[in-house]
């Protein structure tokens, strides 16, 4: 996506629409329309530019931006800069000087800093100032169809300008913008990133002064005017859908079953306590025993006397075998007796025949 985000504005222009459909032609999908205030602020600040626009013919996939620029004449406008920000999408300043530019680099909140680059300036460009607008969210304007339509010593100007304003900044934290007061001063997105070759910007920061930096730039305002101290932005999530017909007619059988049960007497947690054991009875009784359970249970059906019908019966094996077990244990026992008796026997024919 590429941006231009100097279009001015002016509310007898009739050549606005035209401006308009032909930066659309060129490739441009956001464009900011541009009011400009030199001297004192009105004491109610609105904004100039209506939302929507009262213009026929308007390009539908061009996206417009209110933007205004405060040219930095006076000390005490700046106290009302956040009240001015606040009534348009983007706030831009204008120095004049050393001073004013040395003012909106370090203590006034704006979003772009625009020079007049095709004026000679009085004074040099520093790094370590420009530097310092760069970190805290500020971008540099480089504006081309003032010198490129304008006599030689406005292009002599931009030209000398240009390139040292790339030399200080090192290239960083620019933006390109048009500038153009009618569709003969505009140029397409890869024209202008050539024409910033000739400044000494090379070819991939001028793709990124077309497209990333400017819209870092309408992120950032957007945020700035619409969020919690530019962090927290509150989102519209849509409507909530309809709920489905399976839905309303589950909801509709529940509160039918609870006004039922109700009916009875019976209240929905008791009554729902009673379904939860049953439904555990029977899962308990339909869950398949493992072989071990069914051999220990076999055999205590074996011990007790309880066969596989759950009647009570002698079984004549076990009292057959308690029988002979019986008569294994008394034979046992008159043949410890017999070899006792007979010990004691020979030991007395030994001692008798010792002595």
């Amino acid at each position: 996506m590429f941006y231009d985000l100097n279009i001015p504005y002016s509310a007898n222009d009739t050549h606005l629409p035209r401006t308009l459909a032909f930066v659309s032609e060129l490739g441009y999908n956001v464009v900011a329309l541009n009011h400009s205030i030199v001297g004192k602020l009105p004491a109610q600040i609105t904004c100039a530019i209506p939302d929507p626009l009262h213009l026929k013919d308007l390009p539908p996939k061009l996206s417009i931006r209110r933007r205004v620029t405060l040219t930095l004449t006076e000390s005490h406008q700046n106290a009302r800069l956040a009240e001015l920000a606040h009534a348009y999408d983007l706030l831009a300043l204008r120095p004049i000087d050393e001073r004013t530019l040395q003012l909106a680099c370090s203590s006034l909140d704006c979003d772009i800093i625009s020079l007049d680059l095709t004026q000679r300036l009085p004074f040099y460009f520093r790094f370590k100032m420009l530097s310092e607008a760069v970190k805290s969210g500020k971008r540099f304007e480089l504006c081309y169809s003032q010198g490129v339509l304008g006599d030689s010593a406005a292009r002599r100007n931009l030209i000398g300008n240009a390139s040292q304003l790339i030399r200080a900044s090192r290239g960083r934290g620019l933006i390109v913008s048009s500038e153009a007061k009618a569709a003969v001063g505009c140029r397409g997105p890869w024209d202008a990133i050539n024409l910033a070759m000739i400044w000494g910007l090379p070819q991939e920061w001028g793709f990124e002064a077309m497209s990333k930096e400017p819209r870092g730039v309408v992120v950032t305002a957007q945020l700035r005017r619409t969020s919690y101290r530019g962090v927290i932005d509150v989102v519209y999530g849509g409507v909530k859908p309809a709920p489905v017909e399976k839905e309303l007619q589950d909801a509709g059988a529940g509160k039918g079953k609870g006004r039922q049960q109700a009916a009875n007497g019976q209240k929905r947690k008791a009554v729902e306590d009673v379904e939860g054991g049953a439904e555990a009875r029977v899962e308990v009784a339909e869950k398949p025993i493992s072989k071990r359970e069914a051999k220990r249970r076999k055999h205590q059906a074996r011990l007790s006397g309880v066969d596989q019908n759950g009647g009570t019966t002698k079984v004549k094996g076990d009292s057959l075998s308690t029988k002979g077990d019986g008569e294994r244990r008394g034979r046992r026992a008159e043949g410890r007796g017999l070899a006792t008796f007979g010990g004691s026997r020979m030991n007395d024919r030994l001692v008798s025949y010792r002595h």
